[in-house]
């Protein structure tokens, strides 16, 4: 599902290599907290179950906006109608039984979360240890999980190394929609509404198991174990929240803010109250949003890039990280004052990753510079986040201005002061680089589809077996759209048998 699918324990690696390399970092790890510090309008810190943190500034990452709740910050949870901000896919009514959406909203007040759970195949002629199915489990909810794909294409969907597959799947899977309102209920509501997402997801990894065949079984050394009920194992240690608790910030970012300028294929650039472009992340999904059972229609925001569907891109601006009233806090992951419609594009890691990178840079800053988070010129924050020295960060999106490329600051810096000339179709016509190769190479034949935005190569040798090709590289994308007919090609780039697609970084 992503070019970027790694095991669990990899990134917590990772992480932890991070954490080390910073002597100015203390972490804590465990604590959940309790109470928000305030005085007055300002957030002074926060009182965990074990210490107490106080800080001129605090950032809100928890999953679901914790600290909003405690902190009794003016926070949004759930739908809102097409009144609010006239967004088109939005319900017209919340309470009307004659709006197609009624039933919808009554059910599922959020979209629903997921708890992933990873699977592994044990191999050819071997038998994985049985899942057992929970006490009163129905695999009926489950039946056509794989229809229209087949069981291999379905596993391979969230395949990671190792011959294990990572389970998050809409169709008839492990969504769990049941009772929402309980994920940010008291600890009772909590716990006894994870539970019943665990056993959800054991018991569609039992039907997988039972209909694909008792090799595949279930991960049980992917994560940690935690505690009984709780995650662990083959179970990921928190689900995948797809909707948080959402700010009420200086800004709200809307449906209308997220989709592609008419006749464009990229979001409008945001303006602050100054009239000063105020992006600072970039999100690129379509808006997709989970409701099990729902085919939930949204008005429309995908495009073909690189040999595959991705979503159009949209900018971010800061003001959605900044409570409307509340001074000395920040907010990041999916805590951001965005509608829930504009949620189901903004709530995608990529995204998220984004987010927490500019919330921590505009603390910093806020520090150096002893302001509040609302003083904090926006020109300021994008120039440190352009110049950072281990990871400059993008503020607008551009199809052809890759980081490496010499003119990517100075177009980026352009288009922050000067957003009238910023290009509705993303193009910026800049000098792309060539990529450095650190990957295998292929000689075969590059065919092109009768649509035009599909390719297909095949290796040489009589036992290759054609894939689609894709890129990220806009340069590539550039050549492979020029190809006409089909012809004989080396190819750079990287392989990947289970989606059977090829990244292509380079060809000749």
């Amino acid at each position: 599902m992503s070019f970027f699918t790694y095991e669990p324990r990899v990134g917590a690696a990772i992480f932890a290599n991070w954490v080390k390399a910073l002597p100015n970092l203390h972490w804590v790890v465990g604590q959940r907290p309790q109470a928000v510090l305030r005085q007055g309008d300002r957030v002074l810190g926060v009182e965990f179950e074990h210490c107490t943190v106080r800080a001129q500034i605090t950032l809100d990452g928890t999953e679901l906006g914790d600290l909003l709740a405690l902190g009794e910050i003016a926070y949004r949870w759930g739908w809102e109608d097409q009144s609010q901000w006239q967004e088109p896919s939005a319900p017209v009514s919340l309470t009307d039984p004659a709006d197609p959406l009624h039933s919808v909203v009554q059910r599922y007040p959020v979209q629903a979360p997921t708890w992933v759970v990873v699977m592994a195949d044990y191999g050819e002629g071997q038998t994985a240890p049985a899942i057992p199915a929970p006490e009163h489990s129905d695999s009926s909810p489950f039946e056509g999980a794989w229809q229209g794909y087949g069981g291999e294409a379905f596993l391979n969907y969230g395949r990671l190394p190792g011959d294990r597959f990572m389970l998050n799947w809409p169709q008839q899977g492990n969504d769990y929609g049941l009772n929402l309102n309980n994920v940010i209920g008291d600890a009772k509501a909590q716990r006894e509404w994870h539970q019943a997402a665990i056993a959800h997801s054991q018991a569609f990894a039992h039907h997988i198991q039972t209909q694909l065949g008792h090799r595949y079984g279930l991960a049980t050394d992917t994560f940690p174990q935690v505690g009984k009920g709780l995650g662990g194992g083959a179970f990921a240690l928190q689900p995948y929240y797809r909707e948080s608790r959402r700010l009420v910030g200086i800004t709200t970012v809307t449906e209308l803010d997220i989709l592609p300028i008419p006749g464009g294929q990229v979001g409008p650039l945001p303006l602050n109250a100054h009239g000063e472009m105020s992006g600072i992340a970039i999100g690129n999904y379509p808006n997709d949003h989970h409701y099990p059972g729902v085919d939930f229609p949204l008005a429309p925001k995908s495009l073909r890039w690189g040999g595959r569907w991705t979503g159009t891109p949209f900018t971010l601006p800061y003001e959605a990280l900044v409570p409307e009233q509340v001074e000395g806090l920040l907010v990041c992951d999916k805590n951001l004052s965005v509608s829930h419609i504009a949620n189901g594009a903004t709530r995608l890691q990529p995204t998220i990753l984004g987010i927490g990178q500019v919330a921590g840079m505009a603390a910093a800053l806020c520090i150096e510079r002893q302001c509040q988070p609302r003083e904090l010129p926006v020109a300021v924050l994008q120039g440190a986040l352009l110049t950072d020295p281990t990871a400059p960060a993008a503020i607008l999106p551009c199809f052809d201005l890759a980081p490496g490329s010499p003119q990517w600051q100075g177009q980026q810096r352009q288009f922050c002061q000067d957003p009238e000339q910023y290009p509705q179709d993303g193009y910026c016509h800049a000098t792309i680089p060539v990529p450095e190769l650190d990957c295998p190479q292929f000689t075969g034949w590059l065919e092109p589809d009768p649509t035009g935005d599909r390719w297909q190569f095949t290796p040489h040798g009589s036992a290759s077996k054609p894939s689609a090709v894709v890129t990220l590289h806009p340069d590539v994308y550039q050549q492979l759209q020029t190809l006409t007919a089909a012809q004989t090609v080396t190819l750079w780039g990287w392989p990947n048998p289970a989606g059977n697609w090829l990244r292509a970084m380079q060809i000749r």
